[in-house]
């Protein structure tokens, strides 16, 4: 009998923000409660490390040229893979929650029942893109928006999951058990963070708070942080009536429980804000996993599997004893997530397809990368960018490409093999922006994409 599928992801939550991974500051009980009775994954990775390109990879385990939304607020191509597709073709109810953001222009916009839903065919109460959390609307199976009014978003995408739950329980009550597929997508902790979480006001006491050695200590960073963890725990609370619920209605060791996030969040690390670099804090996710006693609830731990967000879709499935789509292009690595050691990945293939605006701003250009457990090298349009030693240099301080000497200059030219084996089986080139647009067909779309902001200019509609 198969399991049921519980996927939970949170926006801009970066790896380091959890209690269960060593975190002091942050209080997370919920989320370390669910590491504690499964599995904690310290080397996940966003492929990309930006909203769009990381939803459409997660949901179809392909790769953006593959899938077509390489940058925000391009639309997934609507016959692509996708994990709920298969799933729906095996017996699942499939429903999805919270935000989108694989719909294109604009970021209000409907998305009909049919194929940009992508499979998730049976319960639909989801909102293109917006961090409106205070004002929050979804789309049902009617063009006429939902407000979610004067309450904070996550409580009431919540109450809708459980609506779902609860009737998928029902039916199993009245016919033979069903299993069902269920995404939750909340959009905190990415800013903006004011205002609070109403209850959560002055949980975290910005000066007691720990910055990362490579964030300068301001006062504004040190505000973000208190403010980004005081959503953290808000959704904390919401993933424990998840798992209460579950627990409550018996299905709790029925159901794998997916928790990660689409990418992470440098909140002033190495003095940025934006996140569409591949330092540690933007890529590395959380991943936690309880298998659930229909795979292994026994399977317990830490584990440094390198995963990326390209491979969770036929990990999953395979996890659900279901072959992937023969169209996705990711990693069924669930032999590794019970444990086998032989024949791991030796990198994370990590990648800026295009730089908008916003990245370019910071110094950004389209760039390449790989992340191994040991290291992280990057190479952009000009060349080698940078190269980590991620155990002797943990918080990334110190860029050896400049001056690379002895092991330095080995490490560099091994992972330059490594990268340059990565785009030849993927099929991706390093060029710059209009260069693939061009390729890929999708300059007019980039410049209606465009044209649309220009006018939004000023509203949250082009908020990443």
């Amino acid at each position: 009998m198969r399991q049921n599928l519980l996927f939970v992801f949170a926006d801009e939550l970066r790896a380091s923000a959890l209690g269960g991974a060593g975190n002091r500051d942050v209080r997370t009980p919920w989320l370390d409660q669910l590491a504690s009775e499964g599995v904690r994954f310290t080397n996940a990775c966003a492929n990309s490390a930006v909203c769009t390109p990381a939803r459409g990879t997660i949901l179809t385990g392909c790769w953006p040229w593959t899938h077509r939304a390489i940058a925000n607020d391009l639309p997934v191509d609507p016959g692509a893979p996708s994990i709920a597709r298969v799933l729906g073709a095996a017996g699942y109810r499939c429903g999805y929650i919270g935000k989108w953001h694989l719909g294109g222009i604009p970021r209000s916009r409907f998305i009909p029942p049919g194929p940009e839903r992508l499979g998730f065919d049976d319960f639909w109460a989801s909102w293109n893109c917006s961090h409106d959390y205070f004002a929050a609307r979804y789309h049902r199976d009617t063009p006429e928006p939902i407000l979610i009014a004067g309450r904070y978003e996550p409580e009431a995408q919540t109450d809708l999951a459980l609506e779902f739950i609860t009737a998928s329980n029902k039916r199993t009550v009245e016919k033979a058990r069903e299993p069902w597929c269920l995404f939750v997508s909340y959009g905190p902790p990415h800013e903006p963070y004011r205002p609070l979480p109403p209850g959560y006001e002055g949980l975290y006491d910005p000066p007691a708070l720990s910055l990362r050695p490579n964030c300068p200590d301001t006062a504004k960073y040190r505000q973000d942080l208190a403010d980004y963890y005081t959503h953290l725990t808000a959704l904390d609370d919401q993933v424990g009536r998840l798992l209460s619920a579950l627990r409550e209605c018996g299905e709790l060791d029925r159901t794998l429980v997916v928790f990660t996030s689409d990418h992470g969040s440098m909140l002033g690390s190495h003095g940025r804000e934006n996140k569409h670099g591949p330092w540690d804090e933007a890529t590395v996710v959380p991943l936690l996993m309880r298998l659930g006693a229909e795979v292994d609830v026994s399977r317990r731990g830490v584990d440094d599997l390198l995963i990326g967000h390209v491979d969770l879709a036929p990990t999953l499935l395979g996890l659900l004893g279901l072959a992937p789509d023969k169209h996705m292009e990711g990693l069924d690595l669930s032999a590794y997530v019970l444990g086998a050691r032989d024949g791991r990945p030796s990198s994370i293939y990590l990648h800026a397809v295009i730089c908008a605006d916003q990245a370019m701003k910071d110094g950004l250009i389209e760039w390449r990368g790989v992340r191994t457990s040991e290291a992280t090298y990057a190479e952009n349009l000009h060349g080698p960018w940078l190269l980590y030693d991620n155990v002797m240099d943990p918080f990334q301080h110190h860029n050896l490409i400049p001056g690379g000497t002895g092991p330095d200059r080995a490490l560099r030219a091994h992972l330059q093999r490594e990268l340059a084996e990565w785009m030849a089986r993927t099929g991706d080139r390093l060029e710059s922006k209009e260069a693939v647009l061009a390729r890929y067909e999708l300059t007019k779309t980039w410049e209606e994409r465009a044209a649309h902001n220009r006018g939004a200019r000023g509203t949250l509609e082009i908020g990443a």
